[in-house]
């Protein structure tokens, strides 16, 4: 959601800009609104909406614009009835309080990071009252999980119940001690990019000698799939007996060598484009990173049109599509006329990237004749 700067006072605009521009998350605002008796149009709350656990809480964010030096209050979901982060107790002993009167004794609403530490506290607190609910789950196979990989860094946990579904323990684990962004040459990723594995278990009251596997699911940040794409991983089989400590070894392992794969195809994707320029001419545009698109610029006697490449991470098990697009023909909006995408082409992944470009060279020539036709017939719009 854009911020309407005419409707947020300079102060509150500041701070959540800084939060939404540094916060080491994505963060959206869901809505805004004005909670003012006297200025019913100038907006001095919102929802925000955050990560957490592979999924999003959302918090109201509350100033006041008749009290502008007064720090925001915070109203959490509804399920969160418990989380009483100013006041929560570690298990070393030391007081959350402490932390909290920092964020808030001193509030000074013209320095504009105070909104991001104040949120940031907030949700370290949110990890540790979701840790300690789950902890408190009186399921002896969850107990044991847990144990097993308390030591890892970065996991987050999530107790979910209610009155019409079952009660259950998401777990979100970070996979592969290794910088993916440090991977890619002229990488244009501002967060971190990371692979997660979703495990959701069942609560259960009674110990089983083999309980059934946890629900699995790889998710990672969206800007990855520009690189490689988590739904073409298989998850390894969760065998009888075992736990999660064993299980992710083999995960991690089997996803670095696919992650290293998929840095290396970028050269390949990259050589293709290359040659397409022996028998295009120059790329028009090319994707200079990730060497997932190029537009080329080809004709068939007077008949001018481009060429779009659209070349996916699987590149050369899997063919790109083709989309001609008209230089001379427009629909009613007036906006280039395109062909449906093009797969049917001679192709082989064993060949080389020179012998592919010729193909598809010699491929365009008549299937260029076909595309003017159905613009003159009016087949296409």
């Amino acid at each position: 959601m854009a911020i309407p700067t005419s409707n947020v006072p300079p102060f509150i605009a500041a701070q959540l800009n800084h939060l939404l521009n540094h916060f080491p998350l994505t963060l959206k605002v869901e809505q805004m609104w004005s909670g003012s008796k006297y200025y019913p149009g100038v907006f001095d709350r919102f929802t925000l909406v955050i990560p957490y656990c592979l999924e999003y809480i959302r918090w109201d964010v509350i100033y006041n614009v008749e009290s502008p030096t007064a720090a925001p209050d915070v109203i959490f979901g509804p399920e969160d009835e418990d989380f009483h982060p100013f006041h929560m107790e570690f298990a070393e002993g030391q007081l959350g309080l402490k932390s909290s009167n920092k964020c808030l004794s001193d509030w000074n609403n013209k320095d504009p990071t105070r909104l991001l530490a104040l949120i940031q506290y907030l949700r370290d607190q949110y990890v540790s009252y979701q840790r300690k609910r789950v902890g408190e789950v009186d399921d002896d196979r969850l107990k044991f999980e847990i144990s097993t990989i308390f030591s890892r860094e970065g996991i987050e946990m999530h107790m979910s119940s209610g009155a019409e579904k079952p009660e259950e323990v998401k777990f979100a684990v970070p996979l592969m001690d290794m910088n993916i962004n440090d991977m890619v040459p002229g990488c244009p990723w501002r967060q971190t990019q990371k692979i997660f594995l979703q495990v959701i278990y069942p609560v259960g009251r009674k110990y089983m000698s083999a309980p059934s596997a946890p629900r699995l699911k790889l998710v990672s940040t969206p800007e990855l799939k520009d690189l490689f794409s988590i739904e073409d991983v298989k998850l390894p089989a969760w065998l009888d007996g075992m736990c999660l400590a064993e299980y992710l070894p083999h995960l991690e392992e089997s996803l670095v060598k696919q992650v290293k794969e998929a840095v290396s195809l970028i050269d390949i994707r990259r050589n293709f484009i290359e040659a397409l320029a022996c028998q295009f001419g120059r790329p028009l545009e090319a994707d200079p990173v990730f060497c997932r698109k190029a537009t080329v610029l080809s004709a068939s006697g007077v008949f001018t049109f481009l060429v779009h490449f659209l070349i996916p991470t699987q590149f050369p098990k899997q063919q790109p599509s083709l989309l001609l697009q008209s230089s001379q023909h427009f629909n009613s909006q007036r906006a280039p006329i395109k062909s449906r995408p093009l797969n049917d082409y001679p192709w082989s992944p064993r060949w080389e990237t020179s012998l592919m470009a010729e193909r598809i060279f010699e491929f365009l020539a008549e299937e260029a004749l076909n595309f003017k036709r159905q613009l003159n017939d009016g087949q296409l719009q």
